[in-house]
């Protein structure tokens, strides 16, 4: 027994010493990550814990003072500006390292060094390192960093950045290491500028590489021209775009050439594309305005802006104040960047919504070879040239991916990456605005020094891409509106569809002139504003627009701003978190106009009545407005899913303004009828099946309790690793899609902003997130329930005057090194 006993002693210290000792568990030792002395343990924050400082550091020029507020938000106080983006750097990268991180490992195909070439079943390798390297993000961050190192202002803060972020990195020890290095078993390495100018080709991505040539290009073999045009139409019968002045008759746009062969080669060839090129979403958008004096109640501009991205923990923002001698600037930063992206200085605000333009074509290229050592351009072989990926696999040997780069740019997809496609034909370059060079940052950083709107007007020339509508006010009574970027000047129709890469006449002819990009300063009606609808009547406008355009905020932002006088703050922010569904208001008579009730049942006839009592509100305690989704959804597959399923090719659906806006116009759109029966369905049959179809997903949700919008919705707030125990679930918040507040399940206003430009400036915001991205800390998560309650904190652009204010907690003091 004695011998028997020691044998499982003996076993159970072996299994022990494997589990602890082993990553087969999980990416980390468990053993490391239970250590007492240097585990997970010691990333949990006392709530009292001590931010008081002084801290001595090489590199630095002067003193510099951050005092920390209630909120932990930090007023950085230097006496020289390169001392303020270091100390920015240093404080991003103590409260925010691992996201930094991570998500420009991400942006530059370097997941696999951190979790493997599968995770869960994802396809890291293929889906997400090889898409990015492919796609060209370290050619395009290289090319970004050359160019801020030609201007001495945008050098200087990139430089002094990484170097704040690597004194903070040097601190670290395996006790102090943030909690996702210890779960994921890795440690940071040295910032650099590349890995800023990473980040921002991060957002580019996210903000300005939409597209669906591919997809359209099947819809070509699908459907006739005819009812692609009908499905994917380039403008709406109900738009009320951004900026809505006529192209003025004196300038002279740039002539385009159509080639010869658009018609034949181009527009009515049926190709299909078995590509599902990964996208980021479509949505990622925003809210902006600004008033004029004329409408406010104090007489003073009011400017406000929600960006709609996604929700995520740590936030992509880190809220601060920037103070030098030379500048003084308030708002969302990147942890990742210098500078501040969206407030306001002592003089002006300034926000931004994505223009939504179409800046990413394909092209067909054919090689000469297997070896795809030369292509065919203009009547000639022309020598391919290769960038080798090296890509980092932890626990396998390297995967090396020779990436082909042409006229065009490289090669995303060829037979040696296929895109999930069957077969491996055919090969395409992306033409990507994003690769070509430009200095994003020296728009953030002149937009923080700017005292008017002629600063202003000469900070945007910088912004390429992504492009963006950007937003001004100043305490002068200025308000502006540019949609900004460098677009490529198109004929209509260019770049919907995959194009032909043999010779330079589908080329991009030349990016629209800045001063033709639509803006307007001042108007009469006394505001401007943008909620990623289309900039202008395309009609009317000389170059073709592309792009995802949404209608509807838009359509509700400018009848709310048209109404209102003696607007307030508090008007602003109400309005930031308005429910009311101008689409369902559209939407729902086409409903009940072609539905026969007398053809429900009892309970059919309950779920009826809810949506015909509804007060068009997406509240979270609303059930009409998840019986007005589930309906509206049945309803679009009901008209569409016959049709598209005839194909397996990757296709996307019609927007809903499409369905909506030809249900409208026409009786008998012809879409209802159902191709796959004898008889010809109406309209009225379809939304009668679409109800129908509908209740038993409402009966489910009213069974499990969760009819009331909210909880249908079902809002979250993730971890960027997905682990639910660090992500915020089931938050109790209304809006949607279509809706101002535009909240849906993982997606929305990601910062809320109200700045009143008076005399003393008065400015709101609040983010679903916190300062402090230790999942250990109280300060992780601690402004969401206010977020979902619709609640702002009053930001505090504080003096130096105002050291010893109470709402001061801890204190910060950064001094040179000896």
């Amino acid at each position: 027994m004695r011998i028997f006993l020691l044998l499982l002693s003996a076993a159970c210290t072996a299994l022990l010493i494997f589990l602890f000792d082993t990553t087969a568990v999980l990416p980390a030792p468990l053993g490391k990550l239970l250590s007492p002395q240097h585990g997970v343990w010691q990333n949990a924050e006392p709530t009292d814990f001590d931010y008081n400082a002084d801290i001595q550091l090489a590199g630095l020029k002067g003193k510099t003072s951050v005092y920390f507020d209630e909120r932990l938000v930090p007023h950085v106080f230097a006496e020289q500006d390169e001392d303020a983006y270091f100390v920015q750097g240093y404080l991003h990268a103590k409260f925010r390292l691992w996201q930094m991180e991570f998500q420009t490992h991400a942006a530059a195909g370097r997941l696999c060094e951190i979790l493997g070439d599968k995770l869960n079943g994802n396809d890291i390798l293929n889906k997400a390192d090889r898409q990015f390297r492919r796609l060209g993000m370290v050619y395009a961050a290289e090319k970004a960093v050359a160019e801020v190192d030609k201007d001495a202002a945008t050098k200087l803060s990139a430089d002094a950045y990484t170097r704040g972020v690597n004194a903070y990195i040097q601190t670290l020890s395996d006790r102090s290491m943030p909690l996702e290095y210890k779960i994921l078993g890795y440690r940071p390495e040295p910032w650099t500028n590349l890995k800023t100018a990473l980040f921002l080709k991060y957002m580019s991505y996210d903000l300005a590489s939409y597209e669906r040539d591919f997809e359209n290009t099947n819809a070509k073999s699908v459907f006739s021209l005819e009812d692609v045009n009908l499905l994917f139409p380039n403008t709406q019968d109900s738009l009320d775009p951004i900026i809505p002045l006529p192209f003025p008759d004196s300038i002279a746009p740039l002539a385009l050439t159509i080639p010869a062969t658009a018609d034949s080669l181009y527009f009515q060839q049926k190709d299909s594309m078995e590509i599902a090129s990964p996208k980021p979403d479509k949505d990622n958008g925003s809210n902006n305005w600004a008033v004029a004096g004329s409408k406010t109640k104090s007489g003073a501009p009011i400017l406000c802006n929600d960006p709609h991205l996604g929700l995520n923990l740590p936030s992509l923002w880190y809220e601060m104040q920037m103070h030098t001698p030379n500048f003084n600037a308030y708002g969302a930063t990147f942890p990742g960047a210098p500078s501040v992206i969206i407030g306001f200085n002592d003089s002006c605000a300034f926000g931004f919504t994505n223009a939504g333009r179409d800046v990413r074509d394909y092209y067909e290229i054919k090689f000469k070879d297997e070896q795809r050592s030369a292509y065919w351009f203009n009547n000639q072989w022309v020598p391919t040239e290769f960038r080798y990926e090296v890509i980092k696999i932890k626990g396998k040997p390297d995967f090396i991916d020779t990436v082909a780069y042409t006229f065009f740019g490289p090669v995303m997809y060829d037979q040696h990456y296929d895109g999930n496609r069957t077969g491996g034909k055919g090969a395409y370059a992306v033409r990507w605005k994003a690769h070509d060079a430009g200095n994003e940052l020296k728009i953030f950083n002149n937009l923080n020094y700017a005292k008017n709107y002629a600063d202003y007007a000469e900070a945007i020339k910088n912004l390429r891409t992504p492009g963006q509508n950007c937003l001004f006010a100043a305490k002068n009574g200025d308000i502006a509106l540019w949609c900004q970027g460098e677009f490529p000047a198109k004929w209509k129709g260019q770049g919907d569809y995959i194009m032909p890469g043999t010779d330079s006449s589908y080329l991009w002819q030349g990016m629209i002139p800045q001063e033709q990009n639509p803006h307007q300063v001042n108007p009469e009606r006394g505001f401007v504003s943008s909620a990623n609808q289309l900039p202008v009547n395309p009609n009317g406008y000389p170059y073709y627009l592309g792009g995802s355009f949404p209608l509807y905020r838009g359509i509700i932002v400018n009848r709310l701003l048209n109404q209102m006088q003696q607007i307030t703050p508090q008007d602003m922010m109400n309005m930031q978190n308005e429910n009311y569904n101008v689409f369902a208001e559209y939407a729902r008579p086409i409903v009940l106009k072609y539905l026969d009730v007398q053809a429900l049942n009892a309970e059919e006839k309950s779920y009826y009545d809810m949506l015909q009592t509804w007060n068009l509100r997406n509240d979270p305690k609303e059930n009409g407005a998840t019986v007005f989704n589930l309906v509206w959804d049945s309803l679009e597959q009901t008209i569409f899913a016959d049709e598209y399923a005839q194909t397996k090719l990757p296709l996307v659906w019609p927007d809903e303004s499409t369905l909506l806006e030809n249900l409208i116009r026409d009786s008998s759109f012809h879409f209802c009828d159902d191709v796959r029966t004898t008889q010809r369905e109406s309209i009225a049959d379809n939304v009668l099946t679409a109800f129908r179809k509908a209740v038993p997903a409402l009966k489910k949700a009213a069974t499990e309790n969760r009819l009331a919008w909210a909880s249908f919705k079902d809002t979250r707030v993730n971890h960027l690793t997905r682990i639910p125990a660090l992500s915020r679930l089931h938050l109790p918040i209304g809006g949607g899609q279509h809706i101002i507040n535009a909240t849906k399940e993982a997606h929305g206003p990601s910062w809320k902003m109200v700045v009143h430009l008076t005399a003393e400036t008065e400015a709101y915001g609040i983010y679903p997130g916190g300062q402090q991205g230790n999942p250990g800390s109280k300060y992780y998560d601690q402004f969401v329930d206010d977020w979902a309650a619709g609640k702002y904190y009053r930001l505090w652009m504080m003096k130096e005057t105002e050291k010893t204010d109470k709402r001061v907690r801890w204190t910060m003091t950064f001094t040179p090194a000896a």
